[in-house]
C-alpha cells in the first residue's frame, strides 16, 4: 500500500497491518503488528492547515449557495453549516494526521536538530575549500 493509502486507512506505514490510532486523534506508541515506533510522530500544524483550506474552499461556498437558493434566514444556514463544518473538520483532521504521518514515515522526515545544521555547515565548508 502507498503512504497515502495507509494513512487514509489509519494503518501502520511500515507494515500496513497494525492500527495507527489508539483514540480518535491519538497515535499508538508502537504498531501492534510489527512493533514500529510511532513516538516520532511530528505532524505539527500541517493537518490542521489542510483541513482549514479544504473546508474553506468547499464547504463555505456550499453554505453560501444554500443560503441564496433556499432563501432561509441566515441563522438557519449558520446553524446547519456549523454542524457540517465541525463534523467534516474532525473527520478530515484524523484523515490528514494519518496521511501526514505516513508520508513522514516513508520519507524518513524528522525534526531538524542543531547537530544536523552543524553537520551540513561542515560539509559545505569542506566542499568550498576543495583539495589543498
Amino acid at each position: 500500500m502507498s503512504a497515502v493509502e495507509t494513512g487514509m486507512r489509519g494503518r501502520c506505514p511500515a507494515c500496513g497491518e497494525g492500527q495507527l490510532f489508539k483514540k480518535f486523534l491519538t497515535f499508538h506508541d508502537f504498531c501492534e503488528a510489527c512493533g514500529a515506533d510511532f513516538r516520532i510522530e511530528d505532524a505539527g500544524d500541517g493537518p490542521a492547515v489542510f483541513v482549514i483550506f479544504i473546508t474553506g474552499i468547499f464547504i463555505i461556498p456550499m453554505a453560501l449557495a444554500f443560503y441564496l437558493v433556499t432563501g432561509l434566514p441566515m441563522i438557519v444556514t449558520i446553524l446547519l453549516f456549523s454542524v457540517v463544518i465541525i463534523v467534516a473538520s474532525l473527520w478530515l483532521l484524523r484523515l490528514m494526521r494519518g496521511i501526514m504521518f505516513s508520508l513522514q514515515w516513508v520519507n524518513k522526515a524528522r525534526e531538524v536538530r542543531l547537530s544536523d545544521v552543524r553537520k551540513a555547515a561542515k560539509i559545505e565548508k569542506d566542499s568550498n575549500e576543495g583539495p589543498s
